[in-house]
């Protein structure tokens, strides 16, 4: 495939599947198609490093994608999914804060620290 068609499949997957996608390659023909992709991946190789200074990882070789996409994916949607319940424990806080102080000063408006 020419570098144009390979930037056409990605633009074409993202349009009509409307999901993420990831591209990976290996040489100057692959960089249309890992810059039009929402996540690049650029393996260094002996076609020199055009598709590796146009991704946004690197990898050194193909057998490293298995445990970036696997193991390290999966670690990002667990970190992830952690920080979005800390933030809403947190925010819930800072409300039932507000909301008992309210009853406390009789809802009268007055500040929870004196100045």
């Amino acid at each position: 495939m020419t570098p144009c068609e390979k930037e056409t499949v990605v633009k074409t997957v993202k349009k009509y599947l409307k999901g993420k996608v990831l591209a990976v390659g290996d040489g100057a023909n692959d960089v249309p198609m890992i810059q039009s992709a929402d996540v690049g991946i650029g393996i260094s190789g002996q076609e020199g490093l055009q598709a590796v200074m146009a991704s946004d990882f690197a990898l050194a070789r193909f057998k490293f994608l298995k445990k970036l996409l696997l193991v390290h994916g999966h670690w990002f949607y667990y970190r992830l999914a952690n920080v979005l319940l800390y933030f809403l424990y947190k925010n819930a806080m800072f409300v039932f804060v507000l909301y008992w102080a309210q009853f406390y000063s009789g809802f009268s408006a007055n500040g929870i620290m004196d100045p």
